[in-house]
């Protein structure tokens, strides 16, 4: 789901094995970040890592995007954060653009500082008062 998701929002095929993304997601993402996952009939569908500062990872099924799943996510992690969140995307990702924006977070930052080699966007959101 992730690296199906992933591909299709930029257009570029991943460069680390499956074994490789387990190894990730089971032993060094979660050292730092709370992972959440979406599932829909005993599948998963999404899944959120963040912590009190940043979103790491948000990626939801090609298939179930536009249903909320995502804004679930997020909203959860703006919950749990200490009222300001950052996260990066690709900037030829316009659909996570569109989406970051509509929930309120805001381009501080332009770069391309990921494996990728793809210009990328720093969002900021803040916990109005």
């Amino acid at each position: 789901m992730w690296r199906d998701s992933k591909e299709r929002a930029i257009g570029q095929k991943e460069i680390h094995s499956f074994e490789n993304h387990v190894q990730f997601l089971k032993h060094i993402l979660p050292e730092q970040h709370q992972i959440d996952l979406a599932l829909l009939d005993g599948k998963v569908v999404g899944m959120i890592a963040y912590n009190e500062k940043e979103v790491s990872q948000l990626y939801i099924h090609v298939d179930c995007q536009g249903m909320g799943i995502g804004q679930a996510l997020l909203d959860k992690a703006k919950e749990q954060s200490s009222g300001r969140l950052t996260l990066y995307t690709f900037e030829v990702n316009q659909n996570a653009q569109r989406f970051y924006e509509k929930h309120g977070f805001r381009v501080i930052g332009r770069g391309y500082e990921n494996e990728e080699n793809l210009p990328d966007l720093l969002y900021e959101w803040r916990r109005q008062p």
